[in-house]
C-alpha cells in the first residue's frame, strides 16, 4: 500500500492531451515484471492518486510506461513532470488479458481512443512470441487524426507479416485521406475465423457495447472468446473502498479485465 518512488525517466506528447511517461525505480533496482492488461496507482505528491494503465513493454522490467490523457488536476499535474521528477507507484493490480487462452489463434484488439494504451502490451507480447499466435488483428477507432495513439507504431505494425492494422476516425477533416466512421464499419475489411479468434476489447462502454453485438451477433464470436477491460472511480486498487463496484464485481480486484460472458448480464443496463 505504500508507493514506491519512481523517477520520470522522459515525457512524450503522443495527442494535444496525451502523454507517454516511462519511469524507473530510484533505487536503480528492477521492478517485478506486470502482465498485459494490469494497471498501477500512481501518486502525484501533494496532488493525488490516480490509476493508470501500464501501456509498455512487459518484457522491459527496468521501465514502466504509463499513457496518461491530462483530464483534471492530478493528471495535469503528472502530465506536466520533466525528466527527474520523482513519482509514487504502486501495483501492478488487476487481471490481465488471456494471452495463454490465446495461444495457437488470431488475435483480434478492437480498441477506441485511450483504450489502446492497456492493449499495447498485448501488441507487444504477440509480437515478442509471433510463432505462439496466427493473425494479428488491430482495429483502431479516434475521434479526429490528431488524437490517434502511437501512430508510428502503428504504421510500422501494419507492415508485418499475418498482422493488420485498421484505423478510422469520427470525423476527418479536409486532409484526412483514410477512413471515417465508427470502430465497427472496420469489420467490413477483416474476415474473422469465429471459433480460433480470441477478442480483447478496450474502450467506451458504448463503443464495447457495439463491438460486441458485431462479434457475437455478424460475426459468431464466441462470447467465452471476448474479453474487456472496464473503468471505473479506483481508489484503493485492492477491492476495499467500494469506489468501483460493478454489480457484484469490484474492477480493481476482480478486472479490469473480463470474460464478456461473466458480464453479460450487466453490460446493458446503464449508468450501473
Amino acid at each position: 500500500m505504500v508507493p514506491a518512488a519512481h523517477q520520470v525517466e522522459s515525457v512524450v506528447r503522443e495527442t494535444k492531451d496525451t502523454f507517454t511517461l516511462g519511469l524507473k525505480p530510484e533505487d536503480g533496482g528492477i521492478r517485478a515484471g506486470f502482465a498485459p492488461g494490469q494497471f498501477s496507482m500512481l501518486y502525484v505528491f501533494g496532488v493525488g492518486e490516480l490509476p493508470i494503465s501500464i501501456s509498455g513493454d512487459p518484457e522491459e522490467p527496468r521501465r514502466l510506461v504509463y499513457t496518461v490523457r491530462s483530464v483534471g488536476p492530478a493528471t495535469k499535474a503528472l502530465v506536466s513532470s520533466q525528466p527527474g521528477d520523482t513519482v509514487g507507484v504502486r501495483g501492478p493490480f488487476g487481471t490481465s488479458w488471456p494471452l495463454e487462452a490465446a495461444r495457437g489463434r488470431d488475435v483480434l484488439i478492437v480498441a477506441g481512443g485511450i483504450g489502446l494504451a492497456p492493449l499495447r502490451p498485448v501488441i507487444y507480447h504477440v509480437l515478442r512470441h509471433r510463432d505462439d499466435y496466427v493473425r494479428l488483428i488491430v482495429l483502431y477507432g479516434a475521434r479526429s487524426p490528431g488524437d490517434r495513439l502511437f501512430r508510428k507504431e502503428l504504421e510500422a505494425w501494419n507492415r508485418l507479416p499475418d498482422t493488420h492494422v485498421l484505423s478510422t476516425v469520427d470525423y476527418g477533416g479536409a486532409t484526412w485521406r483514410g477512413r471515417v466512421g465508427v470502430v465497427t464499419t472496420l469489420f467490413r475489411y477483416v474476415r474473422l475465423h469465429p471459433d480460433r479468434t480470441v477478442a480483447m476489447i478496450c474502450g467506451p462502454e458504448i463503443m464495447m457495447r457495439y463491438v460486441i453485438g458485431e462479434l457475437e451477433n455478424n460475426r459468431g464470436v464466441p462470447a467465452s472468446n471476448i474479453y474487456l477491460s472496464m473503468e471505473r472511480n479506483m481508489k484503493c486498487a485492492v477491492g476495499f473502498c467500494g469506489h468501483c463496484q460493478f454489480g457484484p464485481h469490484f474492477i480493481c480486484k476482480d478486472g479490469p479485465v473480463f470474460p464478456y460472458d461473466r458480464l453479460r448480464n450487466l453490460m446493458g443496463q446503464h449508468e450501473l
